[in-house]
């Protein structure tokens, strides 16, 4: 009988000690679920902090890409302008990927050069960027600006969503029915597709290059054009 005491006596410490030991393991098993759990929430708020910009809010900022002749030019002119924080000299509206600037230039890539704007809609606004548009380059004028002749260099506006498209029409629309240019606007409003960066050397060109010649005699009259009409909303 003392035998059958001393097994019984034995096997509930044995249950009890198995309890507690599974007690711990799903304790400890919650915590480490909590602490993946609170890890994954703090990487998700990390990814949007990384998305936000200076202005502090992701949902501020809208990009548009516009093709106005040489992007040297188009590009100088959008760095000057306030609530406008990046811009990017490249190729779009074609079919070959990756292109370089020989093959854009050669006008089989059906890209344009074009300048792809970051801009922060709480200080400007697509109507504002579009009315620069329109007052810095020649919208009437088929595949050339000035000098520069081919499809690279056509007038198109490669929007983002339809409340861009709509603005572009209007402003074509306003410019044509109120004869502001003695021809016709024959800028394309298109969907953008893609974007390819161009070459590092031509980022940031006219300010690396003022005193070359094409700087001084085509890009210089647009960016004075600009100064003039829109000095109120340069960057300070």
């Amino acid at each position: 009988m003392n035998a059958i005491k001393t097994y019984k006596k034995t096997s509930l410490l044995i249950l009890l000690q198995l309890i507690t030991i599974f007690t711990l393991l799903v304790s400890a098993c919650g915590e480490t679920t909590n602490k993946k759990k609170q890890m994954e929430n703090k990487s998700k708020l990390t990814a949007i902090a990384s998305d936000t910009n200076q202005a502090g809010n992701p949902s501020t900022i809208d990009h548009i890409t516009l093709g106005g002749g040489c992007f040297w030019c188009v590009e100088a002119v959008y760095e000057m302008l306030d609530g406008v924080t990046k811009v990017e000299s490249g190729y779009s509206g074609g079919t070959t990927k990756n292109p370089a600037y020989a093959e854009v230039c050669t006008g089989l890539t059906g890209h344009a050069e074009v300048a792809q704007i970051t801009f922060d809609s709480t200080k400007t606004s697509i109507d504002e960027i579009l009315k620069v548009f329109f007052t810095v380059h020649d919208p009437t004028t088929l595949n050339k600006q000035g000098a520069d002749v081919g499809t690279q260099y056509r007038s198109v506006i490669f929007y983002r969503n339809d409340h861009q498209r709509k603005i572009a029409q209007s402003i074509i629309d306003e410019l044509n029915n109120n004869h502001v240019y003695s021809k016709p606007i024959v800028t394309q409003v298109v969907p953008f597709t893609n974007f390819y960066k161009a070459e590092d050397y031509h980022q940031d060109y006219y300010n690396q290059h003022k005193e070359a010649p094409y700087c001084r005699m085509v890009i210089q009259p647009k960016l004075e054009k600009f100064e003039k009409i829109f000095k109120d909303r340069l960057k300070k």
